[in-house]
């Protein structure tokens, strides 16, 4: 009843499963690096005014 897989196909299922992980995910990772984008740039403009009221 249940066989066992050979190499390839266990390497074809692997590929497909964290293929289809990253394809599912890309939306919350493109959306976490713009955050961090924002982010760093209002801290680099937060410096910069800091620095010029010193």
């Amino acid at each position: 009843m249940f066989r066992r897989l050979t190499l390839p196909q266990l390497f074809f299922a692997t590929f497909l499963g964290i293929a289809s992980g990253i394809y599912i995910y890309q939306p919350i990772f493109e959306q976490y690096s713009r955050n961090q984008k924002e982010l760093t740039e209002k801290l680099k403009l937060a410096q910069e005014s800091e620095k010029k009221i010193n």
